[in-house]
Order: structure tokens, then sequence, then C-alpha cells
């Protein structure tokens, strides 16, 4: 599974860690990423999405028809 957000499309961010003695590696911060099962009363299926926390909290407040066709919108398969 990609740590990437279907709904707001968040990615992982990449940097350096600074260690004490000031050697720099490379790192990288993932998104909390979640698989979450919704039901699409219009088309009487379940769909499974990739999301991160903020896009779960986003469905919560918008709903997840309104969702799905902002995905649709863009392109992506659902």
């Amino acid at each position: 599974m990609s740590a990437h957000c279907q709904v707001t499309g968040r990615v992982p961010g990449f940097g350096k860690s600074v260690s004490h003695s000031h050697k720099r590696s490379n790192r990288r911060w993932n998104p909390n990423i979640q698989r979450k099962t919704y039901v699409l009363p219009s088309e009487g299926r379940r769909i499974t999405l990739t999301l991160s926390t903020k896009g779960i909290k986003t469905i919560d407040r918008d709903g997840i028809e309104s969702v799905v066709a902002r995905i649709r919108a863009r392109g992506e398969k659902v």
C-alpha cells in the first residue's frame, strides 16, 4: 500500500535527520494512512479507500457521496 491519501492527496515528506554530531542522513515523514471501507448507498456496494486521518475527518464532515464524486471528477477510479 502506497503512502498516498485518495481524498487529500497527502504524500510522504522527505528531508534529513541531523544527529548530535551534525551528520545528516535521509529520512521520510509518512502520513498516517489507513484503509477504510465505506458503504455507498446510491450504488448499493462497499468501497475501500486509502485515507489519511485528515481524509477520514473530511468524509465525516462532507459525506461519502460528495467525496466520491470529487474523486471521480479528478479521474480516479473508485
